[in-house]
């Protein structure tokens, strides 16, 4: 079988290097330290039998491209970059295990607000080009923080602030009555989260409903002393409004970890100096990614009955 893997991280990890080749010892792996767009996957992954997929994009044009396909077994979490329907249409199965990577993301989550609300990322930058600014922030303890999807990295984000004595106000799609009542969370509209919120952080898929979902009249809607974070998917903050709104204070800052587009190549967002910006790696911490990895070989070793 001809099993090919297209996440740069995957196939860089030694440890999961050894795992694959011990079970599918002619794996192809991405070592170009890019991800793969349109033509290039398709070049790439073609004659596959079973794939280990990351954030590339497999639609019915990839699809239609790789007539051996089988498998697909996904490397992270989050099923969007899959066109499902296009997938059950030619019988190719999918595998995916869903909050594989919470605690890394949410403790990413938790270091943003951190150097937001003390405002350690703009002191810090300030101090190396020779300026010395005492503004100290705000502590996070005691502040409303409104979480905007209540999945597994919404709830480890909710864990993870129980020691800060925070007021969390949720909203999610799901009724969760009982887990807000024994978390002593406030379920509550968006409108009201962005309103009231000193730190909002985003943890939605992106889709046709979340897309955009955050743009200049939310913002406008935020208090210009508050914080709002995605470490989810890229097209959740229309990022055109969002670069508006932190170049003409209408918020105080932001923390990105997804873009619409990656990388990103607006420079003068990216260089905002009220913007923490970092290369979608929310989820890449070392044991994430061994975490990550292991799962994706585990649902190509049941499949194949390995």
């Amino acid at each position: 079988m001809n099993v090919i893997v297209t996440s740069p991280s995957f196939s860089k990890n030694k440890k999961l290097q050894t795992e694959i080749y011990k079970f599918f010892p002619g794996t192809k792996l991405n070592l170009s330290e890019k991800r793969f767009h349109h033509n290039e996957l398709i070049e790439h992954i073609k004659d596959a039998d079973a794939i280990i997929v990351g954030l590339e994009s497999i639609n019915a044009e990839v699809l239609d491209a790789c007539p051996k396909l089988k498998m697909i077994s996904k490397y992270g979490v989050g099923l969007n970059n899959i066109d499902l329907k296009e997938c059950k249409k030619r019988a190719v199965k999918i595998g995916w295990t869903a909050g594989v990577n919470k605690i890394s993301v949410a403790e990413m989550t938790l270091g943003f607000m951190m150097m937001l609300s003390r405002n350690l990322f703009v002191t810090s930058n300030q101090h190396k080009n020779g300026i010395w600014n005492k503004s100290g922030g705000f502590e996070l303890s005691g502040k409303t923080i409104g979480i905007i999807g209540v999945g597994y990295i919404g709830k480890e984000v909710i864990r993870l602030l129980k020691p800060f004595g925070c007021k969390i106000f949720v909203n999610d799609i799901q009724s969760q009555d009982e887990y807000y009542k024994n978390n002593n969370l406030y379920e509550a509209s968006k409108e009201d989260i962005y309103k009231y919120s000193d730190i909002v952080t985003i943890h939605t898929p992106h889709n046709s409903t979340t897309n955009n979902m955050v743009d200049i009249n939310v913002l406008k809607a935020m208090k210009d002393t508050a914080y709002i974070l995605n470490t989810a998917r890229g097209g959740i903050i229309n990022e055109v409004d969002l670069k508006y709104a932190l170049k003409n204070n209408i918020i105080a800052g932001a923390g990105i970890d997804a873009y619409l587009e990656e990388p990103p190549t607006d420079r003068e967002f990216i260089n905002l100096p009220n913007l923490i910006c970092t290369p979608h790696i929310g989820g890449n911490s070392g044991e994430a990614v061994e975490a990550m990895g292991m799962s994706a070989i585990s649902h190509l070793k049941r499949y194949f009955n390995i």
